[in-house]
């Protein structure tokens, strides 16, 4: 097995050779499971498959079932640890409108009013393809009151939050309610930072963990093999065909998809290196909240929420009435245990709800998402290779939809012609410089929410 040079609690994807050797992490979700599934079998000797998939999270899973639900097409996946491993199971579990880093304005202005309606289209079709999953399927991944609240941190955020409300409702046709401060505070939390907000009526919380292990059930259910503890340490293609070697077996294939997203190796294939930075979240929930203290705060609402700043902070009332609340983490793996991170999490918490300040943090943990050069998510195919990369966080609903057209692809139907499935990933200038830049517009971030 290929060996990270630190250890798996300090994976960072731009120096491991690869991800293999990880487990959950020590987590709210991996408490949540009284009896974990059992592990299925690593990959061993020569097998062969039409589609291989490499990962085993929300994207891999799902493209494995798309393909052989829509299109009776055989898919294999291979997972490097077990299922639930990676940012799938370690999210904050949001399944909300994301569109990358763009605002549909930007889109706009980039592409044109059409191609933001495409893109603002699908971003909504994937919240409810998620939605119709978990209803379908009966996955109990306890999903949570609907509703998605922007919250601005200045006025100047407030006042474009209006106009993102209004460009939604007129331009793209969909339903956004602006809401004032005097309603934020009556209706949903005393939020002392907030200066209003934003409301989509789509969008809700789930657990991230018990959603992609119903996943995994969805696709065994349809004979397809999930090789688990099987991390590919060797892509070779020869004359059109493709070995995916691991520690004890190999998988041959026609066609190929990389879903690794955030936990992809740095050097793993020239479709993907070089063109992804992977960014450290950092995740706290607090010991449940009594009845005084959820008064005291007023927080009423279960609804997903995140606030407008560079460097975001995100939160939301758990079935149990703890608090989760995420932003940044470390920028190496190797300070990712850092208590700091946690410490300024707690901090920003109690700068929003004061009366919180005297409640203890019972879980901290971390994760890795994946971020594009162009700040959007990239779903493409090509050649016998396709990928789903860049979710920069918006991955848990996103990923139904991507596996969805992916499996378009590679069966030869037509996806939109939307830059998120045209476009090739960009590969970032100066990729050795990636963690220096990243250095750098943290302290701009900073500097910005802070001042700006």
């Amino acid at each position: 097995m290929a060996q990270n040079p630190i250890n798996s609690k300090h994976f960072d994807p731009l120096l491991a050779s690869g991800p293999g050797g990880l487990s959950w992490p020590d987590s709210y979700w991996a408490s949540t499971i009284a009896s974990p599934p059992q592990i299925s079998p690593a990959l061993t000797g020569t097998n062969q498959t039409d589609v291989a998939i490499i990962g085993g999270g929300y994207t891999g899973l799902l493209t494995a079932y798309y393909l052989a639900t829509e299109f009776n097409i055989h898919a294999t996946v291979l997972e490097a640890n077990r299922i639930g491993f990676g940012a799938s199971g370690r999210n904050a579990g949001f399944v909300l409108k994301g569109s990358g880093r763009l605002g549909y304005s930007q889109m706009a202005n980039r592409w044109g009013l059409d191609t933001a309606k495409g893109i603002y289209s699908e971003f909504s079709q994937a919240v409810e393809r998620v939605s119709d999953l978990i209803k379908d399927n009966r996955i109990l991944c306890e999903p949570q009151q609907p509703g998605y609240l922007k919250i601005a941190h200045n006025a100047k955020a407030l006042k474009q939050l209006k106009q993102t409300a209004e460009f939604i409702t007129r331009e793209l046709g969909g339903q956004a309610e602006f809401i004032p401060l005097k309603q934020l505070t009556n209706e949903y939390m005393a939020h002392k930072q907030a200066y209003g907000a934003l409301r989509l009526a789509d969008g809700f919380g789930i657990n991230p963990l018990k959603l992609v292990l119903g996943y995994k059930q969805l696709v065994e259910a349809q004979g397809i093999k999930i090789y688990e503890n099987s991390c590919v340490e060797q892509w070779i293609e020869e004359l059109g065909k493709h070995r995916l070697i691991t520690e004890q077996g190999e998988l041959l294939a026609k066609r190929v998809v990389t879903a690794g997203n955030a936990y992809t190796p740095k050097q793993f294939n020239p479709r993907v290196d070089r063109k992804f930075l992977p960014i450290l979240s950092n995740i706290i929930v607090t010991e449940p909240l009594t009845a005084e203290q959820l008064s005291e705060s007023g927080l009423k609402t279960h609804q997903v929420t995140m606030d407008t700043r560079i460097l975001k902070y995100y939160y939301r009332l758990l079935p149990d009435n703890r608090l989760l609340f995420g932003g940044r983490g470390a920028i190496f793996g190797k300070d990712a245990s850092d208590p700091v991170y946690a410490q300024r999490l707690k901090y920003a918490l109690n700068q929003c709800f004061p009366v919180l300040a005297d409640v203890g943090v019972s879980y901290n943990w971390t994760g890795w998402i994946a971020a594009a050069m162009d700040d959007m998510p990239h779903v493409y195919q090509a050649d016998g290779v396709g990928y789903s990369l860049g979710y920069c966080g918006s991955g848990v609903s996103f990923s139904a939809q991507a596996a969805f057209r992916l499996a378009q692809s590679i069966a030869g139907d037509k996806t939109p012609d939307l830059p998120l499935y045209r476009q090739a990933l960009p590969v970032f200038p100066m990729p050795g410089l990636r963690r220096l830049g990243q250095w750098a517009y943290y302290h701009y971030g900073w500097l910005r929410d802070r001042y700006g």
